[in-house]
């Protein structure tokens, strides 16, 4: 068998997490390396200097390192579920639902999560910050929600958006799980616990290593 693409990531980062799942679904075999983000590796920093993870890297070299265009890498050379393509969406649509994400909805999110991250904004009040980039935050998961009457968020088939979003939405409910579970959002509480029971999940999730370069 010959050399084998090479994906840098970290199990519980969801920009790591949206690329695995695309690979795993497609099929493409790879070798992935678990890293630590305080001691990340030099093959990994030469491949992409920005030092963040997933890194996709070839066998022929070419570089991927940003997870959108791993996964539609992925899933242009086989996409047995159709994520590319659902009925329900054109890909203008779900690019469209996707940008929100990865724009104001993490803004609000590392917000939330990490308000000692950003004390220039918080003005020593970490608390009332984080809570209030969680109200923020809210009004686009009720969106969500809404969006999810027929099990996913363009129809009745999980999409490249589904696949793309779940990381995050996980991640926001994960940070503080009883409030997220008392919130009026039952199709969206639904669609997060069915991801997170599949064979999918659990397989990218499963625990790993920390890759570490062979010896001299």
């Amino acid at each position: 068998m010959g050399a084998l693409p090479v994906l840098y990531s970290f199990r519980r980062c969801p920009y790591a997490m949206r690329a695995r799942l695309a690979l795993s679904i497609s099929g493409e075999a790879h070798e992935l390396r678990e890293i630590v983000l305080r001691a990340k590796p030099a093959a990994m920093l030469s491949a992409s200097p920005k030092g963040t993870v997933p890194v996709l890297v070839l066998p022929d070299a070419t570089v991927i390192d940003e997870s959108l265009d791993i996964m539609r890498w992925a899933l242009g050379r086989n996409d047995p579920a159709q994520w590319l393509t659902p009925p329900g969406a054109s890909p203008q649509e779900m690019d469209a639902l996707i940008a929100s994400n990865d724009g104001d909805f993490k803004r609000q999110l590392d917000r939330y999560k990490y308000p000692n991250r950003y004390p220039q904004e918080s003005a020593g009040d970490d608390a009332g910050f984080a809570l209030s980039h969680r109200s923020d935050a809210a009004g686009w998961l009720a969106q969500l929600d809404t969006r999810l009457a027929e099990g996913w968020l363009f129809g009745q088939q999980a999409s490249l958006a589904d696949m793309a979003i779940l990381p995050f939405v996980r991640q926001f409910a994960h940070t503080d799980t009883g409030w997220f579970a008392a919130q009026p959002w039952p199709r969206l509480q639904s669609w997060l616990a069915n991801f997170e029971a599949s064979a999918l999940y659990t397989g990218v999730m499963a625990k790993q290593l920390p890759w570490q370069a062979p010896g001299p």
